[in-house]
């Protein structure tokens, strides 16, 4: 048997036989998800097929994010509509309005290395930060999964990543997601999976490794999936108590072609308006008019986001809106707990629990026309956060942070 990728691997698991890029197969799925605003549609997929089944209960994870708490009528019918479904299935895994976002809570508590993760949502690839092969779907086929246990795909082709030195100042994954999408562009990876090597694990941790791995779909990717090491060990053991078992790639596996970035040389970036690849250096874009900032998103709300915020924050006080949502329940208690939201809160922040929000241009922080957002979420094109007539730029934690104080962009390396 020849040497297999991380992929290969994975998907060779589910499918019960040796597989190569290309080949078209049928794999058992380990979890399936949804979330309010497209689990209307799985369900409803599901009655009109009259097949009102779950393959395995404690497999399926349910939770409110997109539309929570409720910002119009039709949202709470709709989240009513799948609580019904939740009671009358018994699903053990719901996450009302009150946890937070979905993708969060999947590698927070279930997501593992080696498994295979479907949910009706683009943003699933988040679970890659484990070492999952994690796929957004449509409701037909993941309510295909939800009914069988089972999908269909397209084995991908694997591209080797590799992260190489430790981050300069004020670098996070936002960074490394924006440098592949920058220097690649956003339609490059289309049939692919990225496999990320960390050559320093502990210097790359979970939290920056989630955020990459959540815009592995802005890459057009697959899967986008860190090879597993022991800062996904460090990470599982804390988060829930356990050591999961590593699947990584074989010595002399074969990529499409291999990739290195240079952790220790890289800038902070920034995705201008209307496109996630139009990526240039902070101080390409020094000086431009902020509005309103958002801190947050299943890209940048974890704690170590909120740590740096407060970090740049503390003492000071904001000239720019700025809305910041810890991505969960756990994400905003640690928080709390450490200070963070305090700092947040005295600096003229509005801090939330975690929900979507503003990220989608649902509520909480809509964009106006003709307004600049700078946003650590995912995605910027046109009326993405609102009105067609604002400017999304994307960041990582530390540009948005500076950028709310000064009410401008700015380069977080004038601290």
């Amino acid at each position: 048997m020849s040497a297999k990728t991380l992929t290969e691997k994975i998907l060779s698991r589910a499918s019960g036989k040796d597989v190569s890029p290309g080949d078209v197969i049928e794999a058992k799925v380990d979890l399936v998800a949804f979330h309010d605003l497209t689990g209307y549609h799985v369900i409803e997929v599901m009655e009109k097929a009259n097949m009102i089944k779950v393959f395995d209960k404690s497999k399926l994870v349910i939770a409110f994010d997109h539309l929570a708490p409720p910002p119009d009528v039709r949202s709470a019918e709709i989240q009513g509509y799948i609580r019904k479904f939740v009671k009358s299935e018994g699903i053990p895994n719901f996450y009302d309005i009150n946890y937070g976002i979905l993708h969060e809570v999947m590698i927070e508590q279930y997501a593992n290395p080696g498994q295979v993760i479907l949910a009706a949502d683009s943003h699933t690839t988040t679970s890659g930060a484990v070492g999952a092969f994690a796929q957004g779907m449509g409701a037909s086929d993941i309510a295909a999964a939800v009914i069988t246990g089972k999908t269909w795909l397209v084995v991908p082709q694997p591209f080797k990543v590799v992260l190489e030195g430790k981050p300069a100042k004020w670098i996070t994954g936002k960074d490394v997601a924006l440098k592949l999408l920058g220097d690649f562009k956003a339609d490059y990876f289309n049939g692919m999976t990225l496999e990320i090597f960390v050559k320093d694990p502990l210097s790359f941790p979970m939290d920056y490794r989630a955020t990459v791995s959540n815009m592995g779909i802005e890459m057009n990717a697959d899967a986008l999936m860190f090879i597993p090491d022991q800062e996904t060990k460090r990470y599982i053991k804390e988060m829930r108590g356990y050591e999961p078992e590593l699947v990584t790639p074989d010595n002399g596996a074969k990529y499409a072609d291999e990739y290195a970035i240079q952790l220790d040389k890289m800038e902070p970036l920034v995705a201008a308006p209307h496109s996630v690849d139009n990526v240039k250096v902070v101080n390409e874009l020094e000086g431009t008019p902020v509005d309103q900032v958002y801190i947050g998103s299943c890209t940048n709300g974890r704690l170590s986001d909120f740590e740096i915020a407060a970090k740049i924050m503390k003492g000071k006080k904001v000239k720019s809106r700025c809305i910041a949502i810890p991505a969960s329940y756990r994400m905003f208690k640690e928080a709390l707990e450490r200070g963070y939201i305090q700092t947040l809160v005295d600096a003229g922040c509005i801090v939330t629990y975690g929900t979507c929000g503003p990220c989608l241009g649902g509520h909480f922080g809509i964009a106006g026309p003709g307004e600049n957002i700078v946003s650590t979420s995912s995605r910027n094109f046109k009326g993405r956060m609102g009105s067609n007539e604002a400017k999304v730029y994307l960041s990582g934690p530390a540009v948005a942070a500076i950028s709310a104080l000064e009410g401008k962009i700015t380069d977080p390396r004038v601290i």
